[in-house]
């Protein structure tokens, strides 16, 4: 099973050359040594300026390579496996840090989504209609769950559903045409229809809209 970052934003990793707490970072889409990726998609490094192994590490690759680069450690997760990186900048992995905060926001959409995929099931029976709102609004979920989601409106028939998939941007073309459907459905269902002036819901058979008093034709 692929480890996911918020598996590692609790371990806390030290480097022995400078005794600083290391920083989870994304990893290089290639391995340094031979190619091929690492094996996860994270590491830790030591992004400590001061660090004896970085600060030393200058003055060592330009008398051995005759180049400017140094070193940062580097260590692998859940792991004894570590590394002498070589880096080419101080700006080197500072790009890549994880963010904890942006990944535990992302891990809790994420569990509400699948809740709400979850509840499409029975979400008809229990005239549930926030788990497909939900669904819809987010453009986080896969198309063909959202298109699932869509086709349970007119089943639902509830005119609440109208005002926020009203005051959404739909960008998927296909999506956006099956939601204005099963609106023109659901209204039909309560005998109602849209002010073209001001979008307010009136009864079908209104001359005048009792909200912005424009006559209909």
């Amino acid at each position: 099973m692929m480890s996911s970052a918020l598996d590692f934003l609790d371990d806390k990793y030290i480097c022995p050359h400078c005794n600083q707490e290391m920083t989870l970072c994304n990893a290089p889409p290639v391995h340094v040594g031979d190619g091929l990726g690492w094996g996860c998609e994270y590491l830790f490094i030591c992004l400590n300026d001061e660090c004896k192994l970085f600060v030393n590490g200058w003055k060592y690759i330009e008398t051995q390579y005759g180049h400017m680069g140094s070193y940062r450690y580097m260590r692998m997760p859940n792991s004894n496996e570590s590394y002498n990186m070589m880096v080419g900048s101080r700006l080197a992995f500072t790009g890549s840090i994880v963010d904890p905060e942006q990944i535990r926001r992302e891990n809790e959409r994420f569990c509400k989504e699948q809740e709400a995929i979850a509840k499409l099931d029975s979400c008809v029976e229990e005239h549930n209609l926030e788990p497909v709102l939900y669904l819809l609004l987010d453009p986080h979920p896969s198309l063909d769950t959202r298109k699932r989601a869509a086709e349970l409106l007119k089943e639902l028939n509830d005119l609440s559903c109208i005002d926020p998939l009203r005051n959404h941007d739909f960008k998927d073309t296909f999506l956006e045409q099956a939601i204005n459907m099963a609106i023109s459905a659901i209204l039909a269902n309560h005998f109602m229809k849209e002010c073209p002036f001001c979008a307010e819901i009136i009864k079908a058979q209104a001359k005048l809209c009792k909200h912005c008093q424009k006559e209909l034709a």
